[in-house]
């Protein structure tokens, strides 16, 4: 029994919504597949990072060092990127910055390798980089995005209780009042009233001009 030719410009019953859901299964697989390879580079990273921080202090190695490494590891491995001595000593500080492993395998982990230097970079508390790490992940930003949301936010904190309000961090396409409202109704009554006025804060944002 011979196969019954199909038609190229004709496709068979069935055949549009059964391509739709391979497209889809590839895509998810591409998807999955370039996590987990970035999931193990960032890994890496912390490792060596780590370990340039143990050798440090155990053996008082000093910054020629990791100089030296850069170019042995550049040598051994030239097709591989990410091995300059200014990335190793990023791999430093973001060891230092997350010191348990276990943090590095949930949000940060997530997040490619230029989106956590700018977390790095550009926060100073484990607390903010981890909020920003998680709305990464949830809005899909961007490293431009997320650099214009950490340089356009304003982080209000409220002494011990640690009340902190992330306007950047809201739907941008409200207005700026909206998002005021908002934070004002989901803040117990005692602290409504220290918080600044719309008005106060577009002027800090302007600079202080009227």
């Amino acid at each position: 029994m011979s196969d019954k030719p199909i038609s190229l410009s004709q496709p068979p019953e069935g055949y549009a919504d059964w391509l739709a859901e391979l497209k889809g299964r590839i895509i998810s697989a591409q998807q999955c597949a370039t996590l987990a390879v970035n999931r193990e580079l960032i890994a890496l990273y912390w490792q060596i990072g780590r370990d340039i921080l143990a050798r440090q202090a155990e053996q008082g190695w000093g910054a020629k060092v990791i100089e030296r490494l850069a170019h042995d590891l550049r040598s051994a491995f030239p097709d591989m990127k990410g091995f300059s001595r200014t990335n190793l000593l990023y791999m430093r500080s973001f060891a230092e910055a997350w010191p348990d492993e276990k943090i590095v395998q949930q949000a940060v982990g997530q997040l490619p390798w230029g989106h956590n230097l700018v977390l790095l970079s550009k926060l100073k508390t484990t607390e903010d980089r981890l909020a920003y790490a998680q709305k990464t992940l949830e809005n899909n930003w961007s490293r431009n995005v997320l650099v214009m949301q950490i340089e356009s936010g304003l982080l209000l904190c409220k002494s011990k209780n640690k009340v902190v309000a992330e306007y950047a961090l809201g739907d941008k396409t409200q207005p700026m009042g909206i998002a005021e409202y908002k934070l004002r109704e989901a803040l117990p009554e005692p602290l409504k009233t220290s918080l600044p006025s719309i008005e106060e804060i577009e002027r800090e944002l302007q600079g202080g001009q009227a």
